[in-house]
């Protein structure tokens, strides 16, 4: 008899935590990230210095930002993008972890001319991207948009920030 009560609560313990377990359960929202404009970027041709295009832009100074830059957002309007900007000149290398966006990467060095592009990234690929050549600036932007603009190594940027 004893031995059956003592299975019966061992039973009924274990129904019991099963249970709880389940309302102790908690939903996770995905992590939603609203563009802040911050900024405004124009490309500029090399050979005529005539203006290719314009992006309001979000940038990244910070090691919070350059480490997350894009990371878990799932759209950007074309006239959109996102500058780095690093302290100095050096070799550059990024990555599609936890970004869902395709992109094309930019990057410029410190007197802002394009000196290396990398086209039509895969989202969520970890893959080194590396700038080839030293880089104090980096610019990500929709896939695609560099070849729509005619964005050529050379061509060079100047930005504004707002607010």
């Amino acid at each position: 008899m004893m031995k059956r009560i003592v299975f019966t609560l061992f039973v009924g313990s274990i129904l019991f935590s099963f249970t709880s377990c389940k309302e102790d359960k908690k939903i996770i929202k995905p992590i939603k990230i609203e563009f802040k404009k911050e900024g405004v970027l124009t490309f500029f041709k090399s050979k005529s210095d005539s203006i290719i295009t314009t992006f309001d832009i979000e940038i990244a100074d910070t090691d919070y930002e350059t480490q997350t830059g894009l990371m878990h957002r799932h759209s950007m309007l074309d006239n959109r993008g996102m500058l780095f900007v690093f302290p100095e000149m050096n070799l550059r290398s990024f990555y599609m972890k936890n970004t869902y966006i395709p992109l094309d990467i930019i990057y410029l060095d410190k007197d802002k001319f394009i000196v290396s592009i990398q086209e039509n990234l895969k989202p969520l690929d970890e893959t080194s991207l590396p700038s080839q050549v030293p880089a104090q600036y980096v610019f990500e932007i929709n896939a695609g948009l560099t070849q729509q603009w005619s964005l050529k190594i050379g061509d060079r940027m100047e930005f504004i920030k707002v607010n």
